[in-house]
């Protein structure tokens, strides 16, 4: 088949989902497993994030009150067994300063170690979906002008018998890559973000719980405190 010819017949399709990937060429294939890739990802990472109870602040805020009322046993039970790292630090931060042999020093370093490991473990595969958010409108483009060149290659082999409708026609096959690409992207550069904020919010608030585990609460007033500043006037 003449090259004019296959790019007439290519666009005369039907334009079922079959018929579009093979006029999209390679580009489009690769562009099919990057988006199984990351559908993977996003449903392991949701997963995850779920079975961590990523968001549930409800248990953590009453350890903090109760350890801040002295009730230190009652303070670990409300974290213990929880999963997620912010609840693995308070717990953490909770029995290093109930042992007497463990200095401040050493319990926040190891607070801040734990810390670190679980939101590393957060962030973990999200730079994969990163990667195909970027890769997929490249690819397309490239698939866009890969298919531009065949293209024209068409027209120049046809020479003076050349049909508006195959140059068209090379230029839809052409941009059917390009809306691919953007079709892969832009969902995965979405819920890429939103994981990202996710473990953001994560990483402040264990380091707000941490930080409240080690320090006195001087954001509500002491009775006895105002009592004697009175008394000292």
């Amino acid at each position: 088949m003449e090259p004019t010819q296959a790019i007439i017949a290519d666009t005369s399709k039907s334009g079922g989902a079959l018929d579009l990937m093979i006029t999209g060429g390679p580009v489009v294939w690769l562009l099919i497993v990057l988006s199984i890739i990351a559908l993977t990802i996003i449903i392991y990472k949701l997963i995850q994030f779920v079975l961590l109870g990523i968001g549930k602040t409800e248990h953590i805020e009453r350890a903090i009150q109760l350890y801040r009322d002295g009730n230190k046993t009652e303070a670990l039970a409300a974290v213990q067994g929880a999963k997620d790292p912010t609840s693995i630090a308070v717990a953490t931060a909770i029995r290093g300063n109930m042992r007497p042999d463990a200095s401040d020093e050493i319990v926040r370093e190891e607070v801040e170690r734990v810390a670190s490991l679980g939101i590393y473990g957060l962030k973990s595969q999200i730079s994969i979906l990163d990667l195909i958010g970027s890769l997929s409108p490249l690819l397309g483009l490239l698939g866009t002008v890969m298919g531009m060149i065949q293209a024209f290659r068409a027209m120049e082999a046809a020479g003076r018998n050349v049909d508006p409708a195959i140059l068209s026609g090379g230029i839809w096959a052409a941009l059917l890559t390009t809306a691919a690409g953007l079709i892969v992207a832009i969902p995965v550069v979405a819920v890429s973000s939103w994981f990202e904020r996710a473990i953001q919010h994560t990483a402040h608030r264990t380091e707000d719980a941490v930080t409240r585990i080690f320090t006195p609460d001087l954001t509500h007033r002491n009775e006895n405190i105002s009592n004697e500043i009175r008394a000292a006037k």
